[in-house]
């Protein structure tokens, strides 16, 4: 599975607080995502789902 950040991101931060395994800031202030294990599927799921712009997608 892999998480990313479409560009509506707005840099609130609220993805890696959630879950910092797989989402990061950049130096460009916008968050990153990445490789998402299985194990932890359900906190990056309630990431993107608390994402207030709907900017996260995680797919296979």
């Amino acid at each position: 599975m892999n998480a990313t950040v479409n560009e509506a991101c707005i840099g609130c931060s609220l993805c890696a607080g959630t879950c910092p395994e797989v989402f990061s800031m950049g130096e460009d202030g916008l968050a990153h995502g990445g490789e998402v294990p299985e194990n932890l599927l359900a906190q990056a799921q309630e990431a993107r789902d608390g994402c207030p712009v709907s900017a996260i997608s995680i797919e296979e």
